[in-house]
C-alpha cells in the first residue's frame, strides 16, 4: 500500500486545475502572481519550515475560490482544499491546512497546540502579507490591483473601506508574526499603509 507521506499534496494536474482558477478573470491581485511569489518566499524560508509540504499547499489553496463581493472565500477556499486533499495525507495535517487557509480572513494566528504548527502558521501568514512591505511602486501597483478587483465599490466607500482596514494593520503592535518577516519588511510596510492612508483620506 502507498505510504500518504510517500504522495506529494500538490501534483502536477491539481496545480494546473488551481493555476487556471487564479488566472480567472477578474484576479487583479489574487492571481496566479501573488501564488508565486509566496511560493518563492516559502522557498526562501523552507529551512525554517517543519512541514513546508502542507504551508505550500496552504499558499496554493488560499485564494483559490475568491469573489470580491463574497464574505466567505477563506471557508469555501478551505473546504475546496479539504476536498481535493482528502486521500493525499492525514486528517491531523489536513485539519492544519485547513486551519491556515481559515486565518488568511483575519491574519491572526490559529489556536494550534503544537509549537511547529504555530511556526509553520506565522510564517505562512507573513508571506501572504509581504506585499506590504514591498518597494513602494510595488505597493502601488498592489493597491490599484485590488482597487480593481473592488471596481464595483463607489468611490467614496472604497475610501472609507480600504483606509479602515488599513488602519488595522498600522494599529498592530507588529504587522509581521515572525522576527525574520518584521526584520525583512516592517519598517516599508509601515511607510506604505501610513502613505496609502493619506492618500485615500485627502484626495
Amino acid at each position: 500500500m502507498t505510504n500518504l507521506k510517500d504522495q506529494p499534496l500538490i501534483d502536477g494536474p491539481l496545480k494546473r486545475e488551481l493555476s487556471a482558477l487564479y488566472r480567472a478573470e477578474g484576479r487583479h491581485y489574487h492571481n496566479l502572481r501573488h501564488i508565486e511569489a509566496m511560493l518563492a518566499l516559502a522557498d526562501d524560508y523552507r529551512a525554517s519550515l517543519h512541514d513546508p509540504e502542507a504551508v505550500e499547499a496552504a499558499i496554493w489553496f488560499h485564494d483559490a475560490i475568491y469573489d470580491s463581493k463574497a464574505k466567505d472565500n477563506e471557508p469555501q477556499s478551505a473546504a475546496f482544499a479539504e476536498k481535493n486533499l482528502a486521500g493525499r495525507t492525514d486528517a491531523e495535517r489536513l485539519s492544519r491546512i485547513s486551519a491556515m487557509i481559515l486565518a488568511t480572513s483575519t491574519h491572526q494566528l490559529p489556536s494550534f497546540d503544537d509549537a511547529a504548527a504555530i511556526r509553520d502558521a506565522s510564517l505562512f501568514l507573513d508571506m501572504d502579507l509581504s506585499i506590504l512591505g514591498a518597494a513602494p511602486a510595488t505597493f502601488d501597483a498592489y493597491e490599484r490591483a485590488v482597487r480593481l478587483e473592488y471596481a464595483w465599490v463607489e468611490e467614496a466607500m472604497w475610501r472609507a473601506g480600504r483606509s479602515a482596514v488599513l488602519k488595522t494593520f498600522l494599529a498592530r503592535d507588529h504587522i509581521f508574526h515572525t522576527d525574520e518577516f518584521r526584520r525583512r519588511f516592517e519598517p516599508q510596510a509601515r511607510q506604505n499603509i501610513a502613505r496609502s492612508i493619506e492618500a485615500l483620506t485627502t484626495e
